[in-house]
């Protein structure tokens, strides 16, 4: 019979350490200083000894084993051998205990069977790399990992607030990784025996919300209390720039309604909250803006429910973010003139010409980087500059119609990231383009007037519903 344990070496048949087994034969005599040791004992204790170390040996083994969830750091043959099942006899109880593996098992998460998941949102300081060492990832495999995602994704990019999710097999190889970055896209990589690379736009819900609030020290101050986001304060000052002076006409008591949009992948919002629409009532007048959505390039200024003028801008759906007048420059740091307005959009985006006319100029001028130049009637020209390109098809001194797509949005110049400045020249000099009334668009036309007053309505019946909504 025998009996293990780490501590306490092997019985046989009833005899331990301090036993001997049966004498068979003489007994071989001792030298003249007691210390002969008999050949038959010494084969006996020897062969114990050597079957308990590893008995012992095996023991640790066994219960290693069962302690083991996912072997995440052993060395593997490949990246091909994805569909290896994981075997051992603690299969069953791996899948339900949660052993702790060091750092790189923290996060981990059964799937089923076959596969655990692992997630973690990118911090301060990390790359790639270091994620997938934090998930027990071997030097090969991180290194097959990153390739696969680097083929579509600058890895150079990556930021906190990206998200890393894994789907591991339960030998520690890859099946999935899936990289999140801006505005929910995703560079998903499979792995086996069909791999491949994919960017995956995401599915976002949209969102229409509406709050109102009232105005006691400042816009950003009311908006903030009302949980509306307080980007909107900008979008309100350029929009009124020339039209309202909000500084002066703004004393405290005045109300404020706000229809917006959010993107929603889950329960996150990505990107920025985008404004719709606004009512600012001072009392004895009141203001209204619709903004364009992801398809116009038209935003509607409206007083006392008469359209006040209509600006027509030159990228579907895009924001201002900086306007005409005196400011700090983004660059160079000092106080100068801003001749024009820029908007806020991404690298690529399309440019449109805002009205018919001839094109003057295309090329390359210090500052503006890539622009193009568009005269029109009555001494009246339109400038777009800090291109990423222009349309192969325009030329000097041809004339194109208003909408007439003439290049794509870009940094060239000095500029501090993808945007566009926008210039309405009059006779030489520069004026604000929201109020240049001469490429303005005013109510005039009778189809044009029945247009504009039901987008109006539709607009104030979706504030009111979306009021009476919130309760």
């Amino acid at each position: 019979m025998f009996i293990w344990s780490d501590d306490a070496c092997l019985q046989v048949n009833g005899f331990g350490r301090g036993t001997s087994p049966p004498s068979e034969g003489p007994k071989q005599q001792e030298n003249s200083s007691g210390q002969e040791i008999p050949m038959r004992l010494r084969y006996w204790t020897a062969l114990a000894s050597i079957v308990c170390v590893g008995a012992i040996l095996t023991v640790r083994e066994v219960r290693q084993a069962q302690t083991l969830v996912v072997p995440i750091g052993a060395p593997s043959a490949g990246l091909q051998d994805l569909d290896t099942p994981f075997e051992t006899d603690a299969k069953e109880q791996a899948l339900s205990r949660d052993v702790s593996l060091g750092e790189g098992a923290r996060g981990l998460r059964p799937l089923d069977e076959e596969h655990v998941t692992w997630s973690r949102v990118v911090s301060s300081g990390e790359n790639l790399d270091v994620l997938l060492a934090k998930a027990g990832l071997d030097t090969a495999t991180r290194a097959v990992v990153s390739d696969a995602i680097g083929s579509e994704f600058d890895l150079r990019k990556l930021k906190p607030g990206h998200r890393l999710d894994l789907e591991l097999q339960r030998d520690g190889l890859p099946r999935l990784a899936t990289l999140e970055i801006d505005n929910g896209v995703s560079i998903q990589a499979v792995f086996g025996e069909a791999p491949s690379v994919s960017v995956l736009p995401p599915e976002l819900e949209t969102m229409r919300q509406a709050a109102e609030t009232e105005i006691k020290s400042s816009i950003y101050a009311a908006l903030d209390k009302a949980d509306i986001p307080t980007r909107f304060a900008t979008d309100l000052e350029l929009v009124f720039a020339g039209t309202l002076d909000l500084q002066r006409e703004l004393v405290g008591g005045e109300h404020l309604r706000v229809v917006w949009r959010e993107n929603r992948l889950d329960d996150r919002v990505i990107g920025e909250p985008m404004i719709d629409f606004v009512e600012l009532d001072l009392g004895d007048e009141r203001y209204e803006v619709v903004w364009p959505g992801d398809e116009s390039r038209q935003t509607h200024v409206f007083k006392d429910g008469r359209a006040l003028l209509t600006f027509v801008q030159p990228i579907k759906g895009a924001r201002l973010s900086s306007a005409f007048g005196m400011r700090q420059h983004p660059v160079h740091g000092n106080v100068r003139m801003h001749e024009g307005v820029d908007f806020a959009a991404e690298e690529g985006a399309t440019v449109h010409a805002t009205q018919s006319g001839r094109v003057s100029f295309i090329g390359r001028r210090s500052g503006y980087g890539l622009m193009i130049e568009i005269e029109h009637a009555q001494g009246i020209q339109t400038v777009y500059a800090h291109l990423s390109a222009v349309n192969e098809t325009l030329e000097v001194d041809h004339r194109i119609p208003a909408g007439r797509e003439i290049g794509h949005v870009g940094s060239t110049g000095t500029s501090t990231g993808p945007h566009l400045h926008y210039e309405v020249v009059v006779e030489g000099r520069p004026v604000p383009p929201l109020t240049g009334r001469r490429l303005s668009r005013s109510s005039d036309g009778t189809q044009r007037h029945m247009d504009v007053s039901v987008m109006i309505e539709a607009a104030r019946d979706q504030l009111a519903s979306l009021l009476a909504a919130n309760g």
